[in-house]
């Protein structure tokens, strides 16, 4: 039996404050791009919880010698921001991840079609098949972006059930897309929004984050 898409919507305070914070048209640049740090960073701590494997060693305190636990580091663990808006919740997921290594690739949306092309691929040829990897991508909305970058780690020997996506707001469409196609995915979203304009945008959402992030 196949598995069934997993997204989760965590009911924590401060991640629905950020969320209240970057929807709000009335937000500063500033203010919206650190917001959306702190939600790339409850959205990550939430995501890795029982999910980055760990490893047990003996450290020496100023006293005494203790057991510690420590993320392995056997097991790599990368970040992929999908550029530009990506970006935007980067320090956030790094700093709940602080081990991951962290690469980019850059889509751009036809606006006629809502196709995406790529324009920038830092990924290695190849990677390790025991890789974990967090998607940073604020906004999915048809779907096409993630799906581009899924195709691109599943190409470069990475199970899809090793794969988090880190989101601000998600729409139905993206879901179905994704549940179609990689059933085994797991989903970290502050907010399932009910759908798409007529132009292919989130509604209610929270605008372009890109531009909103970088203040063009």
């Amino acid at each position: 039996m196949a598995l069934q898409l997993r997204v989760y919507v965590p009911p924590h305070p401060l991640i629905q404050h950020w969320l209240g914070v970057v929807r709000n048209a009335a937000t500063p640049s500033p203010v919206f791009r650190g917001a959306m740090v702190e939600l790339g960073r409850w959205l990550t701590y939430e995501a890795v919880r029982d999910w980055l494997p760990s490893a047990e060693s003996m450290i020496q305190t100023p006293l005494a010698t203790c057991p510690a636990t420590f993320l392995d580091p056997e097991v790599p663990t990368i970040i992929l921001p999908i550029l530009r808006a990506g970006l935007a919740l980067v320090e956030g997921v790094q700093s709940a991840a602080p081990t991951a290594s962290t690469y980019h690739i850059g889509f751009v949306r036809n606006e006629e079609t809502l196709e995406a092309s790529c324009y920038v691929n830092k990924l290695p040829d190849q990677l390790n098949p025991e890789t974990r990897v967090l998607i940073s991508e604020p906004m999915m909305a048809t779907g096409g972006t993630i799906m581009a970058a899924i195709a691109e780690l599943t190409q470069r020997g990475i199970d899809p059930a090793a794969v988090r996506i880190i989101s601000v707001v998600v729409a139905p469409p993206a879901l179905q897309k994704l549940a179609d196609a990689y059933p085994a995915l797991t989903v970290y979203a502050a907010a399932i929004d009910e759908g798409l304009d007529e132009n292919g945008f989130i509604v209610p959402g929270l605008g372009d984050a890109g531009d909103r992030t970088f203040g063009t």
